[in-house]
């Protein structure tokens, strides 16, 4: 769960959230805007990245409205502003608006250090929403998960849980719904063997795996079982990118150790001694199809086109295509 680090006033003046993990940082901004709907159900909210907040454009979304009505402003990606919208939003720090919720989400790191310290000395509550690269992060992840919603389940259950799903917070969090959804009583390992062991053989990582070795026929077979047992479609797309991208990484990184390319790249070792594997038959070229193909089917599959799962069909026939470049070179 993201950690709260100062005040727990969903309506504060300025919440900070800050890390890199999705899921997290989206739970920070809809707990935020619930709070804001449960005291105005006509709340205005503006969701803006770092391109749509231009200089100026703060000052007008937090200008006096003749309503009084009540705003939640999010900004995304805050350490990515330009020089002169940071200065916008330090000057609104010291002094921010009534009715008006500023919501800040930041990567934390270096980058836009100057900002995150303004945030924090004007008194921003804050929100730690770290990246959970950690097996026992994540099962922390999942035991808090079922805590929140009143249910026990088994450290027997949470481990299967973990060990099926993987890594993907979205995938762990909503398959912990599903099954406080349909099994009563407490959940153990059985009940997760059951609704899961199926999907672990073919989840959204196993169609990113089977695609970037260049196996289509499993990829596709493995994207219709996920498709079928409910996996959303923007969970493949998203392993899929990752799996293209350390493709990309790890063929351009230099040569080395796998715990010195762990540390450079930001990936497991065990993940760098994987992606080796699967990098054979890759070129820089295929790289960039793959990609393109990836970008296309998370466009289809986010409202782009009629069918999310031919956009996802396309997109593994051409990773797995462009895995086999080099030999058709």
């Amino acid at each position: 769960m993201a950690r709260k680090t100062a005040s727990d006033d969903l309506l504060a003046p300025v919440t900070l959230a800050v890390g890199q993990e999705d899921l997290l940082l989206d739970r920070a901004v809809r707990e935020v805007v619930a709070a804001a709907r449960a005291t105005d159900a006509d709340t205005d909210v503006r969701d803006l990245t770092p391109d749509r907040l231009q200089p100026g454009t703060l000052a007008e979304l937090t200008s006096p409205s003749l309503f009084a009505e009540r705003k939640v402003v999010v900004v995304r990606d805050a350490q990515d502003l330009s020089a002169d919208t940071v200065k916008d939003v330090k000057a609104y720090l010291g002094s921010p608006a009534e009715e008006i919720t500023l919501v800040l989400l930041h990567a934390g790191g270096a980058k836009g250090k100057g900002l995150l310290d303004a945030a924090r000395k004007a008194g921003a509550r804050e929100v730690a929403c770290p990246k959970m690269t950690k097996p026992a992060d994540r099962l922390a992840f999942v035991r808090g998960e079922f805590r929140t919603t009143g249910r026990s389940a088994t450290p027997e259950a949470c481990q299967a849980l973990v060990d099926a799903i993987g890594s993907d917070l979205r995938e762990l969090a909503s398959a912990v719904s599903q099954l406080v959804a349909d099994v009563e009583g407490t959940i153990d390992e059985a009940v997760v063997g059951r609704y899961y062991t199926g999907r672990a053989e073919a989840s959204s990582f196993e169609v990113a795996d089977r695609a970037v070795e260049g196996r289509a026929a499993e990829a596709l077979e493995a994207l219709r079982w996920s498709l079928s047992t409910g996996v959303a479609p923007v969970l493949i797309t998203s392993a899929l990118a990752q799996g293209v991208r350390a493709i990309g990484k790890l063929s351009s990184a230099r040569g080395g150790r796998s715990a010195d390319l762990a540390r450079e790249l930001g990936m497991p070792p065990w993940k760098i001694d994987r992606v080796r594997q699967q990098m054979r038959g890759w070129t820089p070229d295929g790289v960039a199809v793959a990609l393109r193909a990836v970008a296309e089917a998370d466009a289809g599959v986010k409202g782009g086109g009629d069918d999310p799962e031919y956009a996802l069909e396309k997109a593994v026939v051409t990773i797995a295509r462009a895995a086999r470049s080099r030999g058709r070179a």
